[in-house]
């Protein structure tokens, strides 16, 4: 793949993306911006696999291709034929277009567009065109631009290839990585989560403290472009180098049948030397031995998980257990609803911007160590 430079887009749930922007910046991505939705920077193709595999936060990672002007279908279906396709794309690897027209545009068909460049992509290069194809061009048509990029990730990136259980409303990897971030953790000290599910906080807190990639397990769409150098992909995963860490990570959950999933969940991911999971309930959880560090809750909301009324008192027990026995820990709590928030009387401090997930929007709450 050529060396020159091109924007590549991190996305991530909106409310994210001044953290998923922290994270790309410290590692090392060329100035990076934050915009609606992600987060964009000028890279080149080995950025754009290093994001995919290295990055915690990011959902997915879209290199932008090209961009022409077009004011009507036969404009769109002439300048399509003559794009360099052949740069990107596979003759022998089937793909899929996905069109979003905007309002400010001639063309507004999107279904027609989608089949003119389909069209362009099959007569012109010899790509086949199927609907679960690995690769899949994303075009937006906004101000007469018809902009035109590539999902080099394929699936999601928080399918990180380890997890198989999991609970109800579950946390997706991305989120939970990235909701770490925002309380401050950097892999130094202990996490617990004492609703855990199938253990995605304590798990991605062990990765990242024993200094995991967390796209070594999995294939990414990148590797069906032209071009595509798999000794370089195989380079990059043997950088990264385990860190040995005495620190340990507890999940608990009075649902039996989540823990065995954690556990097993863990295990696959290589930090079940580290990760403790309990069958216990909120009321019971108990502060591990050693240093003080964060304790980190998705409870349910009522809204999807359990009844409203009688979640006053799941996070009145949870608020309770963490000023009797959390001295000097900190607590991030993540919850839709502020009045369920209150009812744990914890001290919270003032809270960020709300973040999109699973169609409601939470927010993080958090506390300074606790007296």
């Amino acid at each position: 793949m050529s060396s020159a430079t091109f924007e590549i887009f991190l996305g991530t749930q909106p409310g994210l993306e001044d953290v998923l922007l922290a994270e790309a910046i410290e590692a090392g991505f060329p100035a990076p911006v934050a915009v609606g939705g992600g987060v964009t920077f000028e890279g080149t193709w080995t950025d754009v696999m290093r994001a995919n595999v290295v990055l915690r936060g990011a959902a997915r990672v879209l290199a932008r291709i090209g961009t022409f002007r077009a004011f009507h279908l036969a404009q769109l279906d002439k300048r399509s034929r003559k794009f360099p396709w052949g740069d990107t794309l596979r003759a022998d690897v089937p793909v899929r277009v996905e069109v979003v027209t905007g309002k400010r545009n001639k063309i507004y068909h999107a279904g027609a567009a989608q089949e003119r460049i389909e069209r362009a992509i099959t007569e012109e290069l010899g790509c086949p065109i199927a609907e679960d194809a690995p690769i899949v061009i994303k075009v937006r048509i906004e101000d007469d631009n018809v902009i035109l990029s590539v999902d080099t990730s394929g699936e999601a990136l928080h399918k990180r290839g380890f997890k198989q259980g999991v609970g109800k409303a579950p946390m997706r990897e991305t989120m939970a990585a990235s909701l770490l971030r925002a309380c401050g953790y950097a892999g130094t000290e202990p996490v617990l989560d004492p609703m855990c599910g199938s253990g995605t906080f304590p798990i991605e807190a062990a990765e990242l403290a024993k200094g995991f990639y967390p796209g070594r397990g999995r294939s990414f769409a990148f590797e069906h472009l032209a071009g595509f150098d798999a000794a370089a992909l195989d380079a990059l995963r043997k950088e990264c180098r385990p860190i040995e860490t005495d620190l340990r990570f507890y999940g608990s959950d009075r649902n039996v049948n989540v823990i065995g999933m954690a556990t097993d969940n863990a295990a696959r991911a290589g930090v079940g030397d580290i990760c403790e999971f309990k069958p216990v309930p909120v009321s019971a959880i108990e502060r591990p031995e050693g240093p003080a560090g964060l304790v980190i809750v998705n409870p349910p909301y009522g809204s999807r998980v359990g009844k409203k009324k009688d979640l006053f008192a799941l996070y009145g027990a949870f608020g309770d257990v963490m000023r009797e026995k959390f001295s000097g820990w900190r607590v991030g709590m993540v919850t839709s609803d502020t009045t369920l928030a209150q009812a744990t009387k914890l001290p919270w401090k003032p809270t960020g911007a709300p973040i999109a997930h699973g169609g409601l929007k939470v927010r993080l709450f958090q506390t300074d160590p606790l007296g």
